[in-house]
C-alpha cells in the first residue's frame, strides 16, 4: 500500500514536470524568411549543334597532354570521346580532317572588361568602376554588362576565347561582383551568364584606390590606409554574418539586409571566390594574412608581376596567379616585373594562369601564353611543353573560375567548348578557323554566315571585322 503522503508526492511531482513541460513548448518566432541568393538567374541555353567529329588533328587536351593524329568527338553538347584515330563516329556525325590542324579546349580569359568598358571607348559606356565610396561590395557587374559589345565577338572569332569573366575595375577596395559568361551572343547579361558558376569578390590592393581616393583627401591614401580599411569592412562583414547565421539557425526577428555586407557574407560563407588585383610580393603576402584573419580563402591574385618571389607561398596556399607574359613598368608597383614570372611560378607547383585585362590582348591570348613558355624555355625551366603551357589557357583559369568540373579540359563529360586552329595557336600566323561552344559550331571561318555580328555593329564600318 502507497501512503497517501507519498501518493500526494508523486501527484505533485507530475504536476510539476507537465507545468515544465508545458512552459518549455511556448511558441517559438516565424521560420526564417528564405533569402533568394540567385535573383537574377543564368538563361543561357545552348545554341543547337550535330554530333562532330574531328580527325587527325593534333589535340592538346589542357591536362598537360599532347595526343598526335587524334580524334576528338562531340555530341549532345559535351566531349563524348578523345583519342587515336580507332575512336568510332555517333550516327549521323559530321567528320572534319584536322590534318596539319590542332584541337584545343576554348580559352578562358578570368580577367576581362568586356561588356563593362565595351567598345566605342566612350564616357558613355564606362560603367566598370563605382567610384564613390572604396568600398563597393554591393555593385554587380553583371548589372553593367552590354551584350552587344562588339569585342565579344572579336574575343570569340579571333582569340578563340569560350568563356570569360567580367571583373568590375580596380578603384576600390571592394569593387563588387564578378561574372562568368559563356562568350555566345545573347540579348541579356543573363542569356550569356555560365550555368552553376560561382560569382567573384573583385578586390584590389596597392596603387589604384590610394590613388583614386587619396586625391579626393579621403581615406585610403596609403598602402596603409588600403589595409587598415579594408579590415574595417571585414569586421563589420563578421558581425553581419553572426547575426543572419542566428537567424538562420533559430528564426525570430530578421535582421535588417545590407547588399554590400551579403556578398561578404558570401565569401565567408566559401560561396564567392576572390579575385584580388594585386602587383607586388609583399602585398599579396599581406592579403594572404589577411584571409587567414578573417577565414576566407583566396582564389586569384590578379597582374601579380611579382608572384614569381612568392611562389611557394601561393603554391602552399592554393592560389591562382593570372598574369601577363611581359606587361611591366607602366607604373611603379608594376615595375619589377620579369619575363619568366608565369613559367617560374609554375614550376613552383602553383597555379599560373595567362590573362588579358584588354580589349585586343584578349584577342592574342594564346600568343601571350606562347611567349612567356618561350622564356620559360631559355631560362631552363624542365618539362615545358605547348601541351603543358596551354594549361595556363583553359584548365588553371577553369580552376581559379570554380567551374572545372565543367570546362577546361577536353575530357569526355566536359562541355564542348572546343577550339581547330589552322596551324600550331603558338605561332604568331595561326588563327581560329572554327570554335564550338557546348558543341554548337558559333563561328567558321570559312562561312562568312558564321561570323557572329552584334546588333550594334550592323550598318557600321568594320561592321564583322576579324582581322
Amino acid at each position: 500500500m502507497v501512503s497517501n503522503k507519498r501518493l500526494g508526492a508523486a501527484i505533485g511531482a507530475a504536476l510539476a514536470l507537465t507545468g515544465c513541460a508545458a512552459f518549455d513548448s511556448k511558441p517559438k518566432g516565424p521560420p526564417p524568411v528564405a533569402i533568394n541568393e540567385d535573383p537574377y538567374p543564368s538563361t543561357y541555353a545552348r545554341y543547337p549543334s550535330v554530333p562532330t567529329v574531328i580527325r587527325h588533328a593534333t589535340v592538346f587536351d589542357g591536362d598537360g597532354r599532347q595526343i598526335n593524329d587524334g580524334t576528338v568527338v562531340l555530341a549532345d553538347g559535351l566531349v563524348q570521346a578523345v583519342g587515336g584515330p580507332e575512336l568510332a563516329a555517333p550516327a549521323g556525325a559530321v567528320e572534319l580532317d584536322g590534318t596539319g590542324k590542332f584541337v584545343t579546349p576554348g580559352i578562358i580569359d578570368v580577367h576581362s572588361h568586356l561588356g563593362d568598358y565595351p567598345s566605342p571607348s566612350v564616357e558613355g559606356n564606362s560603367d566598370g568602376n563605382e567610384a564613390t565610396s572604396p568600398a563597393r561590395p554591393e555593385v554587380w557587374a553583371e548589372h553593367s554588362v552590354w551584350p552587344q559589345d562588339p569585342g565579344f565577338s572579336r574575343a570569340l572569332a579571333n582569340g578563340g576565347v569560350t568563356s570569360l569573366q567580367i571583373l568590375p575595375g580596380s578603384a576600390n577596395l571592394f569593387g563588387g561582383r564578378s561574372v562568368v559568361l559563356k562568350n555566345v551572343p545573347a540579348r541579356t547579361a543573363q542569356g550569356m551568364k555560365f550555368p552553376g558558376a560561382p560569382y567573384g569578390l573583385k578586390m584590389a590592393c596597392g596603387e589604384n584606390p590610394k590613388r583614386v581616393y587619396g586625391s579626393k583627401g579621403n581615406m585610403p591614401g596609403t598602402r596603409m590606409g588600403n589595409i587598415a580599411l579594408t579590415r574595417q569592412t571585414w569586421i563589420k562583414a563578421q558581425a553581419y554574418k553572426r547575426k543572419w547565421d542566428k537567424y538562420d539557425a533559430k528564426g525570430g526577428e530578421m535582421p535588417e539586409r545590407d547588399l554590400a555586407m551579403d556578398t561578404l557574407r558570401g565569401v565567408l560563407a566559401g560561396k564567392i571566390l576572390v579575385h584580388n588585383h594585386c602587383y607586388r610580393a609583399d602585398e599579396m603576402a599581406n592579403m594572404i594574412d589577411m584571409s587567414h584573419e578573417f577565414g576566407y580563402r583566396i582564389s586569384t591574385f590578379h597582374h601579380a608581376v611579382e608572384s614569381y618571389k612568392i611562389a611557394d607561398l601561393l603554391a602552399r596556399e592554393g592560389i591562382c596567379s593570372a598574369m601577363w607574359s611581359d606587361w611591366y613598368g607602366f607604373k611603379m608597383e608594376a615595375y619589377d616585373g620579369i619575363k619568366e614570372n608565369i613559367p617560374f611560378v609554375h614550376n613552383a607547383g602553383a597555379c599560373a594562369i595567362v590573362h588579358s585585362d584588354d580589349p585586343n590582348g584578349i584577342q592574342r591570348l594564346n600568343q601571350e601564353a606562347a611567349k612567356a613558355l618561350a622564356d620559360g624555355i631559355r631560362a631552363g625551366v624542365p618539362s615545358l611543353s605547348e601541351a603543358v603551357a596551354w594549361t595556363w589557357l583553359s584548365r588553371n583559369p577553369a580552376k581559379a573560375l570554380g567551374i572545372a568540373d565543367k570546362v577546361g579540359t577536353l575530357a569526355p563529360g566536359k562541355m564542348a567548348d572546343v577550339v581547330m586552329w589552322n596551324g600550331n595557336p603558338f605561332s604568331g600566323y595561326t588563327r581560329p578557323e572554327r570554335v564550338w561552344i557546348d558543341g554548337a559550331l558559333m563561328y567558321d571561318a570559312n562561312d562568312p554566315k558564321r561570323r557572329p555580328v552584334s546588333d550594334f555593329e550592323l550598318g557600321q564600318p568594320g561592321e564583322g571585322d576579324t582581322k
